[in-house]
């Protein structure tokens, strides 16, 4: 077993299969969506090579500036409301001592569900005429604060941030919770011990043991914000008048609906890059803030 384990070949055996399903599912693509971003193509016809054209547009592109606003601002309220929010709830459940897991299977059922079941099922509670929201100031005699959620530019981006968020709250939370309890329960007794009771045990010892957990769901939601799509189509598809527009759901129109797949692949692009540099500035300051505490 030593011999195989020290055999360079054995390594590769097992590398092998999942290399070439990276190289044909993730590579691949991006290579070639790179390609055809320097071309005008509808899919069906003979690219012709147009250069730099596409990137020309979409960066003078009303819509497509709109779509990178509203990515920005998913990022911002996945990272500064969605992610506290998450880090309280997961504290204040790690407290509780009756039915746990009782909690615990509440909050994370959402995550189960598929993002069409999730989408259509807000869409009843958005509803402007029979949708709980409203029924419910309504009842409370609110009925100016009643609003087509989804059918008004100034609510339908965040109605969908809310949902969004409400959907996957549930698999951040579990994730939370077991680096909660992963805490050495000797250390929060000491705490307890010099005073530190309630929110200050939290604050002092519980956040700065699991924060490279807090790190991993921040850096989740910012590339799941960056990436949003399906929530966005089965909502609103966009609208109202592009205003719940994000780079993914523009994408998908160019392509799909008006057959610009050289501007659409151009998108990807441009998604892929900026991904990635988002990506990179997040984990410099979580280093950074790591070096600046120790």
């Amino acid at each position: 077993m030593n011999k195989v384990l020290r055999n360079p070949l054995a390594y590769a055996l097992f590398i092998l299969p999942a290399l070439i399903m990276y190289i044909a599912i993730y590579i691949l693509p991006l290579f070639s969506s790179l390609r055809n971003s320097f071309t005008s193509w509808n899919g069906i016809n003979e690219a012709t090579f147009n250069g730099l054209d596409n990137f020309r547009t979409a960066f003078s592109d009303e819509r497509f500036w709109i779509a990178f606003k509203n990515n920005i601002t998913f990022v911002l309220f996945s990272s500064f409301v969605q992610v506290p929010i998450i880090i309280f709830i997961s504290i204040v459940i790690s407290g509780v001592r009756k039915f746990l897991n009782f909690y615990k299977t509440t909050v994370f059922l959402p995550s189960i569900l598929s993002t069409a079941v999730i989408g259509t099922l807000w869409q009843f509670i958005y509803h402007p005429d029979v949708g709980l929201i409203n029924q419910l100031l309504r009842a409370v005699g609110l009925e100016s604060w009643t609003h087509a959620w989804l059918g008004e530019e100034g609510t339908a981006f965040l109605a969908i941030l809310i949902t969004n968020s409400w959907q996957w709250f549930g698999f951040y939370i579990v994730l939370l919770l077991s680096a909660i309890f992963a805490v050495p329960r000797e250390l929060l007794e000491s705490a307890e011990m010099d005073g530190a009771v309630g929110f200050k045990k939290s604050w002092y010892i519980t956040i700065p043991m699991i924060r490279p957990v807090i790190l991993v769901i921040l850096l989740l939601s910012i590339t799941g914000a960056m990436n949003a799509l399906d929530i966005v189509l089965i909502m609103t598809y966009g609208e109202p008048f592009g205003s719940s527009e994000v780079m993914g759901t523009y994408l998908y129109k160019q392509a799909y609906k008006f057959n610009e797949f050289g501007y659409a692949s151009a998108i990807s692009i441009i998604i892929f890059v900026f991904t990635v540099l988002v990506t990179l500035i997040f984990q410099q300051i979580a280093k950074r803030t790591e070096e600046v505490e120790q």
